[in-house]
């Protein structure tokens, strides 16, 4: 049955088939499939538009929680804001939120995504202790660092390619409470974010710096930098739920140099210039924009692009900069532009995206053909920085590109369930040329999944989890 099955971007915006798990079934001549949670992914690598797509959402719920040991088992389908609001009155946190917590459970493990504190606890996939994976090729899989390792590294940050992950274990983190004590400062350019960021980071378990890309001369690069820890008890702010939206489709891209240049200045010169401590609501820190829902559609008729990047730290200070500069020069402005640090932990997943080094987000208005240029024109910076791109955001990147950050893909292909695919794999992996892999058809899968052929293997063992 044809439905909507939007991406965040709004890029591709059309009617798409849906399945059921049965689709699974290597009988059912459904032809290929895809799990769908919550339409958080900005690109394409939550879509499919020559098979079906799987909602995961309905009927997906917690199945247990144990605040013992604070372990909880639930659907893929569930929102990281449902498992919030049943574990915070427990005491209980997240280890890893990213900026939204309206994604899935599933989605969250398939695109192991990250938050404020991976130099901290790495991304999402350090949490997870044990998933389900239903596959068309045999009998379902318990996939955990003791059971089935390589298909448990391959499915973090998998991109939903492995099977169809059903319910999920994850730990949970003990917190006195879920607000924040916040630390926030703005910087006078560049410079005085990487000036102070170790200092910062050392001293807090989140940290995140806003950036003005438009701004320049002395003051390129300026930005307000906020960090924070977990409030002691009984420290706690007043319930907030959102509730603004934007009701309709504006015509025109609301957010451009314009009235960015505006927004950025008004935002800047209201941040405190010297360090500031203030007690913040864990939706206000965590996930500020679920606060306006629909908030994508500002960007105009045309959707938006996400450009999220990472490089190593010795280069980051000049890739900063450049990247900005880039989409100045083009005549583009990105509204929420971002900076932070990722850690040295070893990714628990085969591709995973987040490294040590800085990772910085891009978010742009499409221009069309314009914007396309632009894009790859940053793609050249970061590939020039050894630098790599985030695949769960992407709509548009090439397949060298795409090779040249995930030199490890081919496993992943080997390991991918027969019957699914992505617009994303298509695009990329399956584009490369046929003597890398054949016609768009697994690679020839390994029979002995409990081995692990990559240096995944020897980052899972240096990670201790029960």
């Amino acid at each position: 049955m044809p439905r909507q099955f939007d991406s965040w971007g709004r890029l591709d915006r059309h009617e798409r088939q849906s399945a059921t798990i049965e689709s699974l079934d290597p009988a059912a001549d459904d032809g290929s499939v895809l799990a769908f949670g919550n339409g958080r992914s900005y690109g394409d690598s939550c879509h499919n538009d020559d098979g079906r797509l799987i909602p995961m959402r309905p009927g997906a719920r917690i199945h247990a929680f144990d605040p013992g040991s604070g372990i909880l088992e639930a659907d893929a389908g569930v929102t990281l804001q449902e498992i919030l609001e049943h574990v915070i009155p427990h005491g209980f946190y997240l280890e890893v939120t990213p900026g939204t917590a309206l994604a899935t459970l599933g989605g969250a493990v398939a695109n192991d995504v990250h938050g404020k504190n991976h130099h901290r606890r790495g991304s999402f996939g350090h949490s997870v202790i044990s998933f389900d994976l239903l596959r068309s090729d045999g009998p379902a899989l318990r996939c955990s660092r003791q059971e089935n390792r390589e298909f448990f590294s391959a499915s973090i940050g998998g991109m939903g390619l492995t099977g169809v992950m059903t319910r999920i274990r994850i730990r949970l983190m003990k917190v006195a409470s879920p607000d924040i004590r916040q630390l926030a400062c703005r910087f006078d350019n560049i410079d005085g974010y990487f000036d102070r960021i170790d200092a910062i980071d050392r001293e807090h378990e989140y940290s995140v710096a806003w950036i003005d890309q438009l701004a320049t001369g002395k003051s390129t690069g300026r930005g307000v930098l906020m960090a924070g820890n977990h409030a002691e008890a009984g420290d706690r702010v007043s319930a907030s739920r959102r509730h603004l939206s934007v009701p309709f489709q504006p015509p025109v891209n609301l957010l451009n140099r314009l009235t960015l240049k505006a927004f950025n200045a008004l935002y800047y010169g209201r941040a405190p210039q010297q360090e500031t401590r203030s007690l913040v609501g864990w939706r206000g820190y965590f996930h500020p924009l679920d606060a306006i829902g629909e908030w994508n559609r500002l960007y105009g008729p045309k959707g938006l692009y996400q450009h999220q990047s990472v490089f190593p730290a010795d280069k980051a200070r000049e890739t900063v900069l450049e990247l900005m500069e880039c989409a100045r020069r083009h005549g583009h402005a990105s509204f929420l532009t971002v900076l932070k640090r990722f850690g040295a932990l070893p990714q628990p997943g085969l591709l995973s995206f987040a490294r040590p080094g800085f990772t910085l987000t891009l978010d742009f208005a499409n221009q069309g053909a314009a914007t396309l240029e632009m894009l790859a024109a940053l793609d050249e910076i970061v590939l020039a920085a050894g630098g790599a791109l985030n695949p769960y955001k992407d709509a548009r990147m090439s397949a060298q590109m795409f090779e040249a950050s995930f030199p490890d893909w081919r496993r992943l292909e080997e390991l991918r369930d027969p019957k699914i695919v992505s617009d994303f794999w298509k695009r990329t992996a399956l584009a490369l040329p046929a003597d890398r892999v054949d016609a768009g058809a697994p690679a020839g899968r390994k029979d002995g999944v409990e081995t692990c052929q990559n240096e995944n293997a020897d980052n899972l063992k240096q990670i201790n989890l029960p």
